[in-house]
Protein backbone atom coordinates (compact mmCIF):
# COMPACT_ATOMS: atom_id res chain seq x y z
CA UNK A 1 0.00 0.00 0.00
CA UNK A 2 2.68 2.35 0.90
CA UNK A 3 4.48 1.64 -2.76
CA UNK A 4 1.21 2.47 -4.23
CA UNK A 5 0.54 5.70 -1.92
CA UNK A 6 4.28 6.80 -3.19
CA UNK A 7 3.50 6.00 -6.48
CA UNK A 8 0.21 8.12 -6.79
CA UNK A 9 1.95 10.89 -4.81
CA UNK A 10 4.72 10.76 -7.77
CA UNK A 11 1.88 10.95 -10.24
CA UNK A 12 0.47 13.65 -8.61
CA UNK A 13 3.90 15.99 -8.85
CA UNK A 14 4.08 15.72 -13.15
CA UNK A 15 0.43 16.08 -13.17
CA UNK A 16 0.62 19.48 -11.22
CA UNK A 17 3.05 20.78 -14.30
CA UNK A 18 1.85 23.37 -15.71
CA UNK A 19 1.31 22.60 -19.79
CA UNK A 20 3.06 24.30 -22.24
CA UNK A 21 1.58 26.51 -24.88
CA UNK A 22 2.13 26.14 -28.49
CA UNK A 23 4.05 29.27 -30.15
CA UNK A 24 1.51 32.03 -31.51
CA UNK A 25 0.63 31.98 -35.05
CA UNK A 26 -1.61 33.94 -36.98
CA UNK A 27 -5.10 32.11 -36.46
CA UNK A 28 -5.03 30.14 -33.57
CA UNK A 29 -5.47 26.69 -34.31
CA UNK A 30 -8.82 24.80 -33.90
CA UNK A 31 -8.36 23.40 -30.63
CA UNK A 32 -7.08 27.44 -29.39
CA UNK A 33 -10.34 28.48 -30.67
CA UNK A 34 -12.54 26.07 -29.10
CA UNK A 35 -10.93 26.19 -25.50
CA UNK A 36 -11.47 29.58 -26.31
CA UNK A 37 -14.99 29.46 -26.99
CA UNK A 38 -15.06 26.71 -23.79
CA UNK A 39 -14.21 29.34 -21.38
CA UNK A 40 -16.89 31.95 -22.48
CA UNK A 41 -19.85 29.62 -21.99
CA UNK A 42 -22.14 29.69 -18.89
CA UNK A 43 -23.64 26.25 -18.49
CA UNK A 44 -22.63 22.82 -18.57
CA UNK A 45 -25.33 21.96 -21.32
CA UNK A 46 -23.85 25.20 -23.48
CA UNK A 47 -20.28 23.80 -23.06
CA UNK A 48 -20.98 19.78 -23.87
CA UNK A 49 -20.89 20.52 -27.76
CA UNK A 50 -17.50 22.17 -27.55
CA UNK A 51 -16.08 19.35 -25.78
CA UNK A 52 -17.24 17.18 -28.05
CA UNK A 53 -15.63 19.00 -30.60
CA UNK A 54 -12.30 18.73 -28.68
CA UNK A 55 -12.80 15.16 -27.80
CA UNK A 56 -13.24 14.55 -31.71
CA UNK A 57 -9.92 16.55 -32.76
CA UNK A 58 -8.00 15.27 -29.51
CA UNK A 59 -8.89 11.52 -31.40
CA UNK A 60 -7.73 12.06 -34.47
CA UNK A 61 -4.54 10.65 -34.24
CA UNK A 62 -2.90 11.65 -37.44
CA UNK A 63 -2.13 7.74 -38.96
CA UNK A 64 -5.27 6.35 -40.62
CA UNK A 65 -4.11 2.74 -39.34
CA UNK A 66 -4.43 3.97 -35.18
CA UNK A 67 -7.58 6.14 -36.18
CA UNK A 68 -9.21 2.42 -37.35
CA UNK A 69 -7.92 0.64 -34.82
CA UNK A 70 -9.40 2.54 -31.89
CA UNK A 71 -12.64 3.31 -34.17
CA UNK A 72 -12.54 -0.66 -34.10
CA UNK A 73 -11.76 -0.57 -30.61
CA UNK A 74 -14.43 2.11 -29.72
CA UNK A 75 -16.86 -0.68 -31.57
CA UNK A 76 -15.89 -3.71 -29.70
CA UNK A 77 -16.73 -1.73 -26.38
CA UNK A 78 -20.15 -0.39 -27.45
CA UNK A 79 -20.66 -3.81 -28.78
CA UNK A 80 -19.77 -5.50 -25.45
CA UNK A 81 -16.72 -7.44 -26.35
CA UNK A 82 -14.21 -5.77 -23.95
CA UNK A 83 -11.44 -8.68 -24.40
CA UNK A 84 -10.91 -7.60 -28.30
CA UNK A 85 -11.34 -3.55 -26.64
CA UNK A 86 -8.46 -4.75 -25.00
CA UNK A 87 -6.39 -6.13 -27.10
CA UNK A 88 -6.55 -3.34 -29.37
CA UNK A 89 -6.50 -0.29 -26.87
CA UNK A 90 -3.16 -2.11 -25.68
CA UNK A 91 -2.16 -2.46 -29.32
CA UNK A 92 -2.27 1.20 -30.39
CA UNK A 93 -0.56 2.22 -26.81
CA UNK A 94 2.36 -0.23 -28.57
CA UNK A 95 2.54 1.03 -31.81
CA UNK A 96 1.93 4.62 -31.03
CA UNK A 97 2.87 5.40 -27.78
CA UNK A 98 2.45 9.21 -27.76
CA UNK A 99 -1.00 8.89 -28.77
CA UNK A 100 -2.38 9.84 -25.52
CA UNK A 101 -6.23 9.31 -26.95
CA UNK A 102 -5.66 5.40 -27.01
CA UNK A 103 -4.03 5.42 -23.34
CA UNK A 104 -7.06 7.89 -22.34
CA UNK A 105 -9.60 4.82 -23.20
CA UNK A 106 -7.59 2.13 -21.77
CA UNK A 107 -7.54 4.00 -18.46
CA UNK A 108 -11.31 3.47 -18.68
CA UNK A 109 -11.45 0.12 -19.53
CA UNK A 110 -8.69 -0.50 -16.45
CA UNK A 111 -10.78 1.33 -14.11
CA UNK A 112 -14.00 -0.47 -15.02
CA UNK A 113 -11.97 -3.62 -14.58
CA UNK A 114 -10.95 -2.82 -11.19
CA UNK A 115 -7.30 -2.31 -12.10
CA UNK A 116 -6.76 1.01 -9.87
CA UNK A 117 -3.46 1.25 -10.25
CA UNK A 118 -2.90 0.70 -14.36
CA UNK A 119 -5.77 2.66 -14.54
CA UNK A 120 -3.57 5.60 -12.97
CA UNK A 121 -0.19 5.17 -14.60
CA UNK A 122 -2.60 5.20 -18.13
CA UNK A 123 -4.21 8.78 -16.82
CA UNK A 124 -1.12 9.96 -16.24
CA UNK A 125 0.29 8.65 -19.46
CA UNK A 126 -3.22 10.75 -21.23
CA UNK A 127 -2.06 14.10 -19.03
CA UNK A 128 1.52 13.67 -19.98
CA UNK A 129 1.11 13.59 -23.29
CA UNK A 130 -1.73 15.75 -23.89
CA UNK A 131 -1.79 18.64 -20.69
CA UNK A 132 -5.22 19.60 -22.28
CA UNK A 133 -6.85 16.82 -21.41
CA UNK A 134 -9.85 17.79 -18.80
CA UNK A 135 -11.64 14.71 -18.56
CA UNK A 136 -8.43 12.56 -17.69
CA UNK A 137 -7.26 15.07 -15.36
CA UNK A 138 -10.81 14.87 -13.94
CA UNK A 139 -10.97 10.92 -13.78
CA UNK A 140 -7.73 10.81 -11.80
CA UNK A 141 -8.35 13.96 -9.52
CA UNK A 142 -11.20 11.36 -8.91
CA UNK A 143 -9.21 8.70 -8.60
CA UNK A 144 -6.58 10.43 -5.76
CA UNK A 145 -9.62 11.77 -3.86
CA UNK A 146 -10.68 8.27 -3.38
CA UNK A 147 -7.22 7.31 -2.44
CA UNK A 148 -6.83 10.07 0.15
CA UNK A 149 -4.87 12.33 -1.52
CA UNK A 150 -6.71 15.08 -1.89
CA UNK A 151 -4.05 17.80 -2.28
CA UNK A 152 -3.37 16.18 -5.60
CA UNK A 153 -6.21 15.54 -6.09
CA UNK A 154 -7.54 19.38 -5.92
CA UNK A 155 -4.77 20.10 -8.13
CA UNK A 156 -6.15 18.21 -10.79
CA UNK A 157 -9.19 19.66 -10.60
CA UNK A 158 -8.31 23.17 -10.91
CA UNK A 159 -5.95 22.27 -13.76
CA UNK A 160 -8.95 20.58 -15.21
CA UNK A 161 -11.62 23.22 -13.78
CA UNK A 162 -8.65 26.14 -16.04
CA UNK A 163 -9.46 24.16 -19.03
CA UNK A 164 -13.23 23.51 -18.95
CA UNK A 165 -14.58 25.81 -16.05
CA UNK A 166 -17.85 24.00 -16.84
CA UNK A 167 -16.54 20.66 -16.51
CA UNK A 168 -19.51 17.86 -14.93
CA UNK A 169 -18.96 17.56 -11.27
CA UNK A 170 -15.12 18.88 -10.89
CA UNK A 171 -16.09 22.08 -9.82
CA UNK A 172 -18.33 20.57 -7.03
CA UNK A 173 -15.18 18.23 -6.10
CA UNK A 174 -12.92 21.55 -6.04
CA UNK A 175 -14.97 23.43 -3.52
CA UNK A 176 -15.01 20.26 -0.89
CA UNK A 177 -11.54 19.36 -1.29
CA UNK A 178 -10.71 23.40 -0.91
CA UNK A 179 -12.22 23.19 2.63
CA UNK A 180 -10.85 19.68 3.19
CA UNK A 181 -7.25 20.73 2.16
CA UNK A 182 -7.04 24.43 2.42
CA UNK A 183 -9.29 25.01 5.51
CA UNK A 184 -12.13 27.68 5.91
CA UNK A 185 -11.36 31.30 5.96
CA UNK A 186 -11.95 33.36 9.56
Amino acid sequence: MRVFLAFALALLSVAAAPAKKPPSAHKPPPLDQLFAKLKQVDSAEDARPIEEQIEALFAQSGSPSVDLLMARGSAALEGGDGDAAKKLFDAITDIAPDFAEAWHQKALMQQDAGDDEGAMISLQKTVTLNPRQFSAMSELGDMLEGYGNKAGALALYRRALALDPQLEGAAKHLRALEKDVEGQGI
